[in-house]
């Protein structure tokens, strides 16, 4: 046999030497878990599609939150189901509306734990788009547009009532064209220049958020998403969605869903010195569960290693339903 031989297994011959050498790792400060908060009282549903999630209303949020937090978590990510929805999502932008009553409960009891607030408008509008809409009727059919501009102040609106109320991090996820730069203003306007955007940059129109769409009651009313949430076609067009927001203020950057876009991922990540939030979308979650209740896959390993694929391309944190899960595993290392 011909000299050298090399030999790439001595490298894995036994666990201290794999641990050793592992490029990659995972740990509970990567993960930022969603919340579900509603309306009423003393409820705690199942979401049907999400087996192990839950919508809590605000006088059950706090047994959620304590087990996030006595688990290391560092952050939540907020999503709110109001009892009452109307054309402009105007309970979004409420002083008392549902996430930002949920943010200042979270805050009062574990003041360490980051609330990132997702600000969009579709949970809160009756017509389930993320912004303001002009309709019209079209052989007995509902068809419209999403209007970019005025849907930006009303975006603004959210993004300050949820930092009024102690949200440590803005998370617009709507897509209207300059979001980042109407946000960013309208905080700094009002004294929180301090507070960080996680811009959903390259958020694509996916059919992986349908359970998120069951979960937080935002199915579009006509049409769909595709007139402002990115072709999963593309991956070059990314590049320029996270580069306009980057010159407009982002402080990190997210690409959603995750999964199916390891390639754009790295991508961003190759291009751009932000910190990269991947999403570890509901769809992706609700695949997991599903073959794993059935006894098809082994539902750990298979969670562990799709998290640590998005952390091998380049992720610094993933906003993940497995979030608590995750963390149980890992302690039993």
């Amino acid at each position: 046999m011909s000299f050298p031989i090399v030999r790439h297994r001595r490298l894995r011959q036994s666990t201290g030497i794999r641990n050793m050498v592992r490029e990659t790792h995972l740990t509970v400060d990567d993960f930022i878990q969603p919340i579900y908060v509603t309306y009423g009282e003393n409820v705690k549903s199942e979401i049907k599609s999400m087996p192990g999630v839950f919508r809590f209303s605000l006088d059950r949020l706090q047994e959620e939150v304590k087990e996030i937090a006595e688990l290391g978590i560092p952050a939540v990510l907020l999503f709110g189901i109001p009892e009452t929805k109307d054309s402009v999502g105007s309970s979004g932008f409420a002083e008392d509306g549902i996430v930002q009553e949920a943010t200042k409960l979270i805050k009062s009891w574990y003041p360490e734990l980051l609330v990132v607030a997702d600000t969009c408008l579709c949970e809160f509008t009756d017509h389930g788009h993320c912004g303001m809409v002009h309709t019209v009727e079209v052989d007995g059919h509902i068809c419209g547009d999403v209007l970019n501009d005025e849907s930006l102040e009303l975006l603004v609106k959210t993004a300050v009532s949820q930092a009024k109320a102690g949200a440590d991090i803005i998370a617009p996820s709507n897509m209207m064209d300059g979001f980042v730069q109407a946000i960013r203003a309208g905080l700094d306007e009002n004294g929180f220049s301090h507070i960080p955007i996680m811009s959903y940059s390259v958020k694509y129109a996916s059919a992986f958020y349908g359970p998120f769409r069951e979960a937080a009651d935002s199915t579009p009313q006509f049409g769909d998403r595709k007139s402002y949430q990115m072709d999963p076609a593309n991956a070059r067009e990314a590049l320029r969605e996270a580069e306009t927001d980057v010159l407009e203020g982002a402080d990190m950057l997210m690409v959603k869903p995750s999964l199916s876009y390891l390639d754009v991922m790295r991508t961003i990540k190759d291009n751009f010195d932000l910190p990269l939030v991947a999403y570890n979308v509901s769809g992706e979650y609700a695949m997991v569960k599903a073959a794993a209740i059935q006894g098809w896959i082994d539902e750990k390993k298979v969670a562990m290693e799709i998290l640590l694929s998005m952390k091998r391309a380049g992720a610094d944190m993933i906003i993940t339903y497995y979030g608590k899960d995750a963390s149980r595993w890992l302690a039993e290392k």
